[in-house]
């Protein structure tokens, strides 16, 4: 495979570039601009082994803007495009929604729009569950459901998923569409709850844990970044065994689309705790620094539970290969190890 990885220098992105020059012999090219929350160290920490630089090609590229004619010559002969860029901060999309969201349309129409000139065969598409907005009771959202976005952050993924789908029917891009639960692991920014709850427990200060009005906490299916890249891979390797991606010329009436989750649901106040015991925190320490905060009230457009069901993909064959507890403690004692990514 020659692969085109959008978002290499971000969190998730450089995880997946990680696990694709591990895991195969593909030539990848990531176009970055280190504008958006993307770090020319992530990239760096990814291509470690020198043995490996020959096979990754960083092409500047601001995908706010069409690619030129050059930056279109670097992508070609790229048969898989996976698309992980995107703005992803619900805090900051509440902040300038129309900064937001413009960003993460602008360049979706871009990669689209580059997927037309230089035809890969699959075009993976990185969503959220947010799009679905919260999950009631025990309820797991399965694939389709309809999108019913709570803030500028979710609507913004809505509207790439609409704009993708739509390029799909018109225009015949193998689109492949993932929706993934809160991602975990190491050089994640510090604006995301789990590497604040380690700078705050590590400095003693005070873990905001978003709460309904009655004091019930959050939840969500935690999975750590490298089980995103594992069932990315799955899906590339799926289709070029299965042949043509599922398209409207052949008959289907919407593309593919698939729900990657952690193992089990976590409350946020379970999440503390777990870091605690990473940290070797007294339990009695960590209850004394969680401050329960009514969810809607503190943060307009927050939501209290999300769950997806991941049945699907299981049933193709895929299964996560890293624990949540594993993975936890693995970034937890990463990050103690590097504690300058709980400043960046």
């Amino acid at each position: 495979m020659r692969i085109l990885l959008t978002g290499a220098a971000g969190f998730v992105g450089s995880h997946v570039l990680r696990h694709l020059l591990t895991h195969t012999d593909a030539d990848i090219v990531c176009p970055v601009s280190f504008r958006h929350k993307g770090l020319p160290a992530r990239i760096s920490s990814a291509v470690s082994d020198h043995q490996w630089q020959h096979r990754v090609d960083i092409v500047h590229w601001d995908m706010r803007a069409p690619a030129d004619t050059l930056t279109l010559r670097a992508f070609e002969g790229c048969d898989v495009i996976m698309n992980v860029a995107s703005e992803s901060h619900v805090d900051r999309s509440i902040e300038d929604p129309v900064g937001f969201t413009t960003n993460n349309v602008a360049l979706m129409l871009n990669i689209l729009e580059a997927a037309r000139k230089i035809h890969p065969r699959l075009f993976l598409q990185m969503s959220t569950d947010e799009v679905y907005g919260p999950a009631y009771g025990d309820h797991r959202h399965k694939e389709w459901e309809p999108a019913v976005p709570s803030n500028p952050y979710s609507g913004s993924k809505a509207a790439q998923e609409a704009i993708a789908v739509s390029y799909w029917r018109t225009y015949g891009v193998p689109l492949v569409i993932t929706n993934t639960m809160n991602i975990i692991g190491e050089m994640q920014d510090p604006e995301k709850f789990v590497p604040m709850v380690i700078r705050n427990l590590r400095a003693g200060q005070p873990i905001t844990v978003h709460t309904s009005p009655e004091g019930v906490p959050g939840s969500r299916f935690y999975l750590h970044a490298r089980n995103l890249a594992d069932a990315w891979l799955f899906l590339a390797r799926w289709y070029e065994g299965a042949g043509n991606v599922p398209s409207y010329a052949g008959g289907e009436q919407r593309p593919a689309r698939f729900h990657i989750v952690g193992e089990r649901e976590v409350d946020n106040v379970e999440m503390v705790h777990m870091v605690g015991r990473a940290l070797g925190v007294d339990r009695d320490v960590v209850d004394g620094l969680i401050v329960p905060v009514s969810f809607h009230a503190s943060r307009p457009g927050h939501d209290l539970r999300y769950a997806l069901d991941g049945e699907l993909l299981a049933e193709r064959g895929w299964k996560a290969p890293v624990l949540l507890e594993e993975s936890l403690e693995r970034s937890v004692k990463w990050t103690l190890e590097h504690p300058e990514w709980l400043a960046v």
